[in-house]
């Protein structure tokens, strides 16, 4: 699913150059990881034939070192593929999971893809995991987190890399999150804030249906390690559901789901979280909450006739996204937004009241048409941002296409061709 694409923070920005990567597998929708590191360029991604797979190039070159990995993609979507690069340059890869055991590959030699080899981390906790992610801490050490268990029964685990001893050993004594056997948090986050924080927010779920998805809950960390409640106390870990610091406790079957809650910010630096919920007509809208003093206030942004009643286990495709709330002029906020009734947009609202005042203007996009070029049916473009540090004044997009999912089960043929997964640059005042 495509969320959003904005032209970002370089202005003018100009194509420069497109490079081809490699023949990848449409059959359905599941992430690549795409970083730019010094003078090199590493993807990863699943091969025409769904096999894990590492290509490297300098980016003075456009062919391709490839390497492939021993782990072969099914046909579930949550099954991701994540990487990052240490402060020591061995490269970090961990996906194709979803209730299994931990897929995680590391190089021997620094920035070497033809190093890699499968390792645990510290063995425990690693046989049900699910949603890998990596961190940069507050010293820019090296985070990992991933789900322990199942949707509606599982814990958040967090683990910290040592450099020096090539180890891992858990970063928190005790999961941060707690679903006690009856139900897991989907967290969004942490994302770093403008006022030194780590801030994240969850939904809880009960079972494997999403419409499960209930009392949506915050905490804020300054190290990753010491968490507390936007008011300031401290928590005791694990975060029960019982001592969770709740946002708005939607209930189940309230038209919340995991995978859109977004942590924004105001000009004051406040939070503000964005989701959505049936509103008292029964029709889905989203909602902006912001800590204020006293507490969270709720306000409602879109004022729909339309309602998304989604239901059951898989992947599934999203009737409404949105992004977060970030300033733009003088007492202003912006929020991007999509419905499948109403189309898309941006809107901008009143700083002071998060009312929406109208629509804004779209900013300058990208100089590329990101029409489909498979003429299958039903193929949708995909695109992952540079999660590297590219050079100053280029931005690097990862572009593909697939079917889009299908609540991870096996589709029957036909099947569309393999698509070319491809590396576009664009240049400031190129």
């Amino acid at each position: 699913m495509i969320r959003f694409l904005l032209a970002g923070m370089l202005p003018a920005l100009a194509l420069a150059t497109t490079v081809d990567i490699a023949p990848v597998w449409p059959g359905h929708p599941v992430g690549f990881d795409l970083i730019t590191h010094g003078g090199r360029q590493f993807v990863a991604f699943y091969n025409d034939q769904r096999q894990m797979t590492i290509a490297s190039r300098k980016l003075s070159a456009s062919s391709w070192q490839f390497v492939q990995l021993p782990s072969e993609l099914g046909w579930d979507s949550h099954n991701y593929v994540a990487m990052a690069i240490d402060r020591e340059g061995y490269i970090h890869v961990s996906g194709n999971m979803h209730v299994v055991p931990l897929v995680y590959f590391r190089t021997a030699k620094p920035l070497d893809i033809t190093t890699f080899e499968r390792q645990s981390m510290t063995g425990k906790d690693e046989q049900r995991v699910t949603y890998p992610k990596w961190i940069r801490g507050p010293a820019g050490e090296l985070i990992f987190t991933y789900r322990d268990g199942r949707s509606g029964s599982g814990n958040q685990i967090y683990d910290v890399y040592d450099e020096k001893t090539r180890s891992w050993r858990r970063l928190l004594d005790n999961p941060l999150t707690d679903g006690q056997g009856r139900m897991n948090a989907y967290l969004s986050g942490p994302v770093p804030g403008p006022d030194g924080y780590f801030h994240l927010v969850w939904t809880w779920r009960d079972t494997p249906d999403c419409a499960t998805n209930h009392d949506l809950s915050y905490a804020r960390s300054m190290d990753m390690v010491h968490w507390e409640k936007s008011g300031g106390e401290a928590f005791r870990l694990p975060i029960r559901v019982e001592t969770a610091e709740v946002i708005d406790p939607v209930p189940v079957h309230g038209g919340m789901i995991n995978g859109n809650t977004r942590i924004g910010f105001d000009s004051q630096k406040r939070v503000v979280v964005t989701y959505h919920k049936f509103d008292a007509r029964g029709n889905t809208q989203i909602y902006n909450a912001r800590r204020e003093d006293g507490g969270w206030r709720i306000y409602q942004a879109s004022d729909w006739n339309y309602r998304w009643d989604f239901s059951g286990g898989g992947s599934i495709v999203f009737d409404i996204t949105h992004g977060a709330v970030h300033p733009a002029a003088a007492g202003r906020l912006r929020l991007e937004w999509s419905n499948v009734k109403y189309g898309s947009g941006i809107w901008e609202l009143d700083e002071a009241t998060l009312r929406v005042l109208g629509s804004a203007p779209a900013p300058e996009a990208l100089p590329v048409n990101w029409k489909t070029e498979s003429d299958f049916p039903e193929m949708r473009v995909r695109i992952k941002e540079d999660s590297g540090t590219p050079p100053p004044g280029v931005r690097y997009v990862l572009r593909w296409e697939t079917l889009d999912a299908n609540r991870d089960r096996p589709r029957q043929p036909p099947l569309p061709a393999p698509s070319m997964l491809r590396v576009y640059e664009f240049r400031a005042g190129h």
